[in-house]
């Protein structure tokens, strides 16, 4: 344990999940529990819920769920000490010394310091004559030094180990920099620095610490970016870059670039609410990030293939969110007579900051960018290729959960393709009943297979026997609802329960009762893991009544031991297994032989 159980019990009864999880999602309260939209997925309906009486959260969509530390875990992006130590200096508490995961947290810390001084190194090579190359790349991307030194831009030299050397001598081992990410280890096991000769982008989170770093190579070479690995305190799935200064933008909304330097331009130009995902698609962590700040954002990707994809991508991710998404698509610019693709960086060098705004008070709402998308592929003056565009438009209009949206779409969508209105809503009206009868095809196949639905979401959590497992979790329900059934269990022991994980969770609260302490879910958040933590929240969202608790917790806990017998396989003990027995001895299979 990494610390006393009496302090985090202290702590989680001094921390109200309602008042902590209100700081993050607006909650309204319906009944007995709080409601919102859950901070963990995209939803426009809320479908996460806040008991008082539990102190347990739950999201019936995602189904994640836990006590108030697993919460700040999960919301902080933190580890179970720090959302300890986290919620402690919420409530004025002193942290005791652990006795555990002491180590991670002391690598933690010092791949934090460390980074932090990789950045200063990286910033003085600047001011140096041996960053001369960088700044002159910097001079023809026309970055300002003003940016370079807010956005805290660096240089690695053109050495094989400069970083290495510098670190060492300020009391770093080689084991923090491999642990940071920050030189790489050959097959001879000789060490050297993984950035050389490139601008380097330190990489802050919302609080201010330098996680990670980018770096961009200043000729042709590639890889043209590389990241910090996964690291202790880097995830690229949560960071987003320049997040760190977009957060305190005026402006309503947020911007999504492809690139560092996409988004070094734009703040320079006066868009401080560009940010940008570090080498991968937009994901759920970032999306939960951003919904901290904003309800608006603006896809801005490049118009090549890629960023085509990256849009389509980050629009089906945001589809059923809170926010309101537009995109903002850039036009070619015409060189030589010829249309050549360009990025945000070359259109406000090219066309300047006020042009942009325009642009950006212009840009599309994502249902329109997909339409254009669709009708982009097609030549609507080909019959062929006009049936074949309607077929593909109709799809995509039978979606959108408005009719009046539907309507208004169809007709557009008729308009361009040359044909009347009504034969393109007959075409949307049977794309939508071949949607419903694939939902309804794909929910009779789950129905017909109620056992399926008894099993866990997590698949590590799979039961093996589900009859007992049902009656596992009938006894936690009720032990954790009312305390006072707790004699009843005392024939009931851990080693006759089918699934670890429900033993583990009845063993903690056996304990747990033994020794005087109070039973709650928060309690247990130091011992099981965020998966498993979901699913004790999940079987705590199944009715249980206690109109007739005792005679309940009798037969779950019959069921839980015949089942124990059966797998025992003694036919002595189990009237299953010896009738059974008594059959194949009557046909000839077994005993004597025939």
């Amino acid at each position: 344990m990494a610390f006393p159980q009496s302090f985090l019990d202290e702590l989680t009864g001094r921390c109200d999940i309602v008042d902590v999880v209100s700081s993050y999602v607006h909650l309204t309260k319906k009944g007995a529990n709080y409601f919102g939209l859950c901070p963990f997925h995209n939803e426009k309906t809320g479908s996460f819920s806040v008991s008082p009486d539990k102190q347990i959260y739950h999201c019936f969509g995602c189904k994640k769920g836990g006590g108030v530390i697993n919460f700040i875990m999960e919301e902080e992006n933190l580890s179970f000490p720090d959302a300890v130590r986290f919620l402690a200096k919420r409530a004025g508490m002193e942290v005791p010394e652990d006795t555990g995961d002491r180590e991670r947290d002391r690598l933690r810390v010092r791949v934090l310091s460390l980074n932090k001084e990789a950045a200063r190194f990286f910033y003085r090579n600047l001011q140096s004559p041996e960053g001369a190359a960088v700044v002159e790349y910097l001079g023809r991307r026309r970055i300002s030094r003003r940016t370079a030194m807010n956005f805290g831009l660096g240089a690695s030299l053109d050495a094989w180990d400069s970083l290495l050397t510098a670190m060492v001598q300020k009391g770093y081992t080689k084991t923090d920099l491999l642990a940071a990410g920050l030189v790489v280890q050959n097959k001879q096991g000789r060490l050297y620095d993984k950035f050389r000769n490139r601008l380097m982008f330190p990489v802050f989170d919302v609080r201010g610490d330098v996680v990670g770093f980018g770096g961009r190579v200043l000729d042709k070479s590639e890889p043209k970016y590389m990241n910090t690995p996964e690291t202790v305190t880097y995830s690229k799935r949560r960071v987003l870059y320049g997040m760190n200064l977009a957060r305190k933008t005026k402006r309503p909304n947020f911007i999504l670039c492809e690139g560092n330097i996409d988004v070094i331009t734009l703040h320079q130009a006066g868009f401080d609410n560009a940010v940008a995902s570090m080498g991968t698609a937009l994901t759920t962590e970032q999306t939960r990030l951003l919904s901290r700040y904003t309800r608006e954002l603006v896809l801005c990707y490049d118009n090549d293939g890629a960023g085509k994809s990256a849009t389509e991508k980050a629009i089906e991710l945001l589809k059923n969110s809170e926010f309101t998404v537009r995109v903002l698509q850039l036009p070619n610019r015409i060189v030589d007579g010829q249309p050549v693709k360009q990025d945000v960086d070359d259109f406000i060098k090219g066309q300047g900051a006020a042009a942009f705004e325009a642009m950006l008070s212009g840009s599309e709402d994502q249902v329109d960018y997909r339409m254009e998308a669709v009708a982009a592929k097609y030549d609507l003056t080909d019959d062929k290729q006009r049936v074949a565009y309607a077929a593909e438009i109709s799809e995509l209009i039978a979606k959108l959960p408005n009719a009046v949206e539907r309507e208004v779409c169809a007709g557009r969508a008729a308009e361009r393709a040359g044909i009347s209105r009504e034969a393109m809503l007959i075409e949307v009206e049977r794309a939508g009943k071949r949607l419903y009868r694939k939902e309804r095809r794909a929910a009779e196949r789950r129905e017909m297979n109620p056992v399926a639905q008894l099993q866990p979401q997590d698949r590590s959590i799979r039961y093996t026997d589900v009859r007992s497992a049902m009656a596992e979790e009938g006894v936690i329900r009720l032990l954790l609802r009312d305390e006072s059934l707790f004699p009843a269990c005392a024939g009931l022991s851990v080693e006759e329960f089918s699934s670890p994980l429900l033993g583990k969770i009845y063993g903690a609260l056996t304990e747990r009762r033994a020794g005087g302490q109070p039973l709650t879910i928060a309690a247990l958040s130091a011992l099981l893991s965020a998966e498993e933590m979901n699913h004790l929240s999940a079987l705590l969202q199944k009715p249980e009544s206690l109109s007739r608790a005792e005679e309940a917790l009798k037969d779950y806990i019959r069921t839980i031991q015949d089942a124990c017998l059966r797998r025992s396989g003694n036919p002595e003990t189990d009237p299953l297994l010896a009738a059974q027995e008594k059959n194949r001895k009557k046909k000839g299979y077994g005993g004597k032989q025939v």
